[in-house]
Protein backbone atom coordinates (compact mmCIF):
# COMPACT_ATOMS: atom_id res chain seq x y z
CA UNK A 1 0.00 0.00 0.00
CA UNK A 2 1.51 3.65 -0.72
CA UNK A 3 1.52 5.84 1.73
CA UNK A 4 1.30 9.90 1.56
CA UNK A 5 2.77 11.45 4.21
CA UNK A 6 3.25 16.15 4.72
CA UNK A 7 6.80 16.27 6.23
CA UNK A 8 6.47 19.62 6.51
CA UNK A 9 8.78 23.27 5.20
CA UNK A 10 12.80 22.60 3.93
CA UNK A 11 14.36 25.03 5.88
CA UNK A 12 16.49 27.32 4.26
CA UNK A 13 18.73 30.26 4.30
CA UNK A 14 16.12 33.21 3.48
CA UNK A 15 19.46 35.52 3.16
CA UNK A 16 21.39 33.89 0.50
CA UNK A 17 20.01 32.04 -2.75
CA UNK A 18 23.43 29.48 -3.18
CA UNK A 19 22.95 28.53 0.53
CA UNK A 20 18.98 28.11 0.09
CA UNK A 21 19.73 25.71 -3.18
CA UNK A 22 22.11 23.74 -1.18
CA UNK A 23 19.97 23.64 1.63
CA UNK A 24 16.90 22.20 -0.38
CA UNK A 25 19.52 19.53 -2.38
CA UNK A 26 20.68 18.11 0.88
CA UNK A 27 17.02 17.70 2.37
CA UNK A 28 15.39 16.24 -0.79
CA UNK A 29 18.53 13.99 -1.44
CA UNK A 30 17.97 12.29 1.81
CA UNK A 31 13.50 12.29 0.60
CA UNK A 32 13.99 10.22 -2.69
CA UNK A 33 17.12 7.71 -1.30
CA UNK A 34 14.60 5.24 -0.13
CA UNK A 35 11.96 5.89 -2.90
CA UNK A 36 9.83 8.43 -1.63
CA UNK A 37 7.81 10.77 -4.61
CA UNK A 38 8.15 14.60 -3.76
CA UNK A 39 4.94 16.78 -4.35
CA UNK A 40 6.42 20.08 -3.55
CA UNK A 41 4.62 23.32 -3.04
CA UNK A 42 6.64 26.57 -3.73
CA UNK A 43 8.06 29.42 -3.19
CA UNK A 44 9.48 30.57 -6.75
CA UNK A 45 10.67 28.62 -9.80
CA UNK A 46 14.65 28.50 -7.98
CA UNK A 47 13.20 25.27 -5.88
CA UNK A 48 13.13 23.20 -8.81
CA UNK A 49 16.42 23.11 -9.47
CA UNK A 50 18.17 22.09 -6.56
CA UNK A 51 15.42 19.35 -6.28
CA UNK A 52 16.69 17.96 -9.79
CA UNK A 53 20.12 17.62 -8.44
CA UNK A 54 18.87 15.58 -5.53
CA UNK A 55 16.63 13.83 -8.38
CA UNK A 56 19.26 12.99 -10.44
CA UNK A 57 21.39 11.33 -7.64
CA UNK A 58 18.81 8.83 -7.76
CA UNK A 59 17.48 8.91 -10.94
CA UNK A 60 19.84 10.44 -13.64
CA UNK A 61 18.41 12.99 -15.73
CA UNK A 62 14.89 12.97 -15.97
CA UNK A 63 12.05 13.79 -18.72
CA UNK A 64 10.57 17.19 -17.62
CA UNK A 65 6.62 18.29 -18.56
CA UNK A 66 6.90 21.92 -17.36
CA UNK A 67 3.63 24.36 -17.63
CA UNK A 68 4.60 28.39 -17.47
CA UNK A 69 3.87 31.16 -19.19
CA UNK A 70 7.46 31.76 -18.99
CA UNK A 71 10.60 29.07 -20.37
CA UNK A 72 12.65 30.55 -17.57
CA UNK A 73 15.81 30.17 -19.92
CA UNK A 74 17.88 32.97 -19.36
CA UNK A 75 21.14 32.92 -18.41
CA UNK A 76 21.05 35.70 -15.18
CA UNK A 77 19.71 38.80 -13.25
CA UNK A 78 21.58 41.54 -12.10
CA UNK A 79 24.92 39.18 -12.52
CA UNK A 80 23.65 36.41 -10.50
CA UNK A 81 23.34 32.96 -12.17
CA UNK A 82 20.60 31.61 -10.00
CA UNK A 83 17.26 32.95 -9.95
CA UNK A 84 13.56 32.05 -10.86
CA UNK A 85 14.19 33.04 -14.82
CA UNK A 86 16.92 31.09 -15.28
CA UNK A 87 15.78 27.33 -13.57
CA UNK A 88 15.49 25.60 -16.88
CA UNK A 89 19.13 26.44 -18.44
CA UNK A 90 20.99 25.29 -15.18
CA UNK A 91 19.06 22.29 -15.17
CA UNK A 92 19.89 21.50 -18.95
CA UNK A 93 23.84 22.87 -18.61
CA UNK A 94 24.41 20.23 -15.50
CA UNK A 95 22.50 17.31 -17.55
CA UNK A 96 19.67 17.22 -14.89
CA UNK A 97 17.28 16.58 -17.83
CA UNK A 98 16.77 14.91 -20.85
CA UNK A 99 16.37 17.63 -23.30
CA UNK A 100 15.04 15.58 -25.66
CA UNK A 101 12.00 14.64 -23.35
CA UNK A 102 11.28 18.17 -22.40
CA UNK A 103 8.06 19.74 -23.05
CA UNK A 104 7.15 23.18 -21.93
CA UNK A 105 3.50 24.41 -22.13
CA UNK A 106 1.79 27.24 -22.19
CA UNK A 107 4.73 29.61 -22.87
CA UNK A 108 3.93 33.36 -23.74
CA UNK A 109 4.09 36.97 -22.16
CA UNK A 110 7.99 39.11 -22.51
CA UNK A 111 11.16 37.37 -21.90
CA UNK A 112 14.41 39.02 -21.56
CA UNK A 113 15.81 38.07 -24.78
CA UNK A 114 15.27 36.12 -27.38
CA UNK A 115 17.02 33.28 -26.18
CA UNK A 116 14.26 33.15 -23.99
CA UNK A 117 12.22 31.43 -26.33
CA UNK A 118 14.98 29.72 -28.62
CA UNK A 119 17.62 28.31 -26.61
CA UNK A 120 15.13 25.31 -25.89
CA UNK A 121 14.45 24.69 -28.89
CA UNK A 122 18.10 24.41 -29.88
CA UNK A 123 18.38 22.15 -27.08
CA UNK A 124 16.13 19.49 -28.44
CA UNK A 125 12.85 20.80 -25.54
CA UNK A 126 9.64 20.81 -27.11
CA UNK A 127 8.00 24.09 -26.48
CA UNK A 128 4.34 24.79 -26.77
CA UNK A 129 3.73 28.61 -27.35
CA UNK A 130 0.11 29.42 -25.66
CA UNK A 131 -1.62 30.21 -29.26
CA UNK A 132 -1.10 26.23 -30.06
CA UNK A 133 -3.42 25.78 -26.67
CA UNK A 134 -6.58 27.86 -27.30
CA UNK A 135 -9.86 26.96 -28.05
CA UNK A 136 -9.07 23.43 -28.06
CA UNK A 137 -8.91 20.10 -25.76
CA UNK A 138 -5.07 19.42 -24.44
CA UNK A 139 -5.98 15.73 -24.34
CA UNK A 140 -4.28 15.02 -28.03
CA UNK A 141 -1.43 17.01 -27.10
CA UNK A 142 -0.87 15.15 -24.12
CA UNK A 143 -0.66 11.55 -25.74
CA UNK A 144 1.94 13.07 -27.80
CA UNK A 145 3.68 14.59 -24.93
CA UNK A 146 3.20 10.76 -23.36
CA UNK A 147 5.06 8.79 -26.85
CA UNK A 148 8.04 11.83 -26.33
CA UNK A 149 8.61 10.81 -22.23
CA UNK A 150 8.45 7.32 -23.15
CA UNK A 151 9.17 4.65 -20.15
CA UNK A 152 12.35 7.08 -18.22
CA UNK A 153 11.55 8.76 -15.27
CA UNK A 154 9.71 11.95 -15.65
CA UNK A 155 9.16 15.35 -13.31
CA UNK A 156 6.49 17.33 -13.41
CA UNK A 157 7.04 21.50 -12.93
CA UNK A 158 3.76 23.78 -13.04
CA UNK A 159 4.00 27.43 -12.39
CA UNK A 160 0.78 28.62 -11.83
CA UNK A 161 1.30 31.28 -13.87
CA UNK A 162 1.03 29.19 -16.68
CA UNK A 163 -2.84 29.46 -15.98
CA UNK A 164 -4.55 32.82 -17.02
CA UNK A 165 -4.51 35.45 -14.84
CA UNK A 166 -8.74 35.23 -14.63
CA UNK A 167 -8.65 31.75 -13.23
CA UNK A 168 -5.37 32.33 -10.80
CA UNK A 169 -4.19 36.08 -10.11
CA UNK A 170 -2.14 35.31 -6.97
CA UNK A 171 1.01 35.26 -8.78
CA UNK A 172 4.13 37.71 -8.96
CA UNK A 173 4.46 37.36 -12.90
CA UNK A 174 0.85 36.97 -14.41
CA UNK A 175 0.38 36.83 -17.88
CA UNK A 176 -2.44 37.45 -20.02
CA UNK A 177 -4.28 34.90 -22.65
CA UNK A 178 -3.01 31.59 -20.81
CA UNK A 179 -4.43 28.47 -20.20
CA UNK A 180 -7.49 27.69 -18.66
CA UNK A 181 -8.09 25.54 -15.44
CA UNK A 182 -9.74 22.41 -17.23
CA UNK A 183 -6.36 22.51 -19.85
CA UNK A 184 -4.67 22.40 -16.58
CA UNK A 185 -6.56 19.47 -15.19
CA UNK A 186 -6.14 17.68 -19.13
CA UNK A 187 -2.33 18.56 -18.93
CA UNK A 188 -1.62 17.18 -15.35
CA UNK A 189 -4.57 14.14 -15.97
CA UNK A 190 -2.62 13.47 -19.30
CA UNK A 191 0.96 12.80 -17.57
CA UNK A 192 -1.09 9.71 -16.44
CA UNK A 193 1.00 6.19 -16.82
CA UNK A 194 4.28 8.20 -17.09
CA UNK A 195 7.09 7.35 -14.63
CA UNK A 196 6.69 10.27 -12.70
CA UNK A 197 9.30 10.40 -10.29
CA UNK A 198 8.67 13.93 -8.33
CA UNK A 199 5.98 17.17 -8.82
CA UNK A 200 5.79 20.66 -7.91
CA UNK A 201 3.63 23.72 -7.70
CA UNK A 202 5.31 27.40 -7.52
CA UNK A 203 4.58 30.64 -7.78
CA UNK A 204 1.75 30.76 -5.96
CA UNK A 205 1.16 33.93 -3.87
CA UNK A 206 -2.24 34.07 -2.00
CA UNK A 207 -1.47 38.12 -0.95
CA UNK A 208 -2.23 38.93 -4.97
CA UNK A 209 -5.55 36.77 -4.93
CA UNK A 210 -7.85 38.40 -2.59
CA UNK A 211 -10.69 35.62 -3.25
CA UNK A 212 -8.53 32.60 -2.65
CA UNK A 213 -9.15 31.64 -5.83
CA UNK A 214 -5.70 31.40 -6.94
CA UNK A 215 -5.12 29.17 -3.85
CA UNK A 216 -8.04 26.48 -4.21
CA UNK A 217 -6.63 25.85 -7.99
CA UNK A 218 -3.05 24.44 -6.76
CA UNK A 219 -4.36 22.73 -4.15
CA UNK A 220 -6.46 20.79 -6.34
CA UNK A 221 -3.99 20.97 -9.15
CA UNK A 222 -1.34 19.42 -6.94
CA UNK A 223 -4.05 16.60 -5.74
CA UNK A 224 -4.45 16.14 -9.54
CA UNK A 225 -0.59 15.41 -9.41
CA UNK A 226 -0.79 12.76 -6.46
CA UNK A 227 -3.76 11.02 -8.36
CA UNK A 228 -1.31 9.96 -11.44
CA UNK A 229 1.59 9.02 -9.48
CA UNK A 230 2.77 5.37 -10.48
CA UNK A 231 0.82 2.97 -8.67
CA UNK A 232 -2.13 4.47 -7.33
CA UNK A 233 -5.53 2.62 -7.69
CA UNK A 234 -8.48 3.97 -9.47
CA UNK A 235 -11.84 2.77 -8.48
Amino acid sequence: MEQVADIGDVPINLYHLPKACEGIRAAYSKIVENGCKPLSMGGDHTITYPILQAIKGKYGPVGLVHVDAHADMSDSMLGEKIYHGSTFRRCAEEGLIDCKRVAQIGLRGSGHGLADYTLGRQMGFRCVQIEECWFKSLVPLMKEVQAQMGNGPVYISFDIDGVDPGFAPGTGTPEIAGLTSIQALEIIRGCRGLNIVGTDLVEVSPPYDKAGTTAILAANLLFEMLCVLPRVKYR
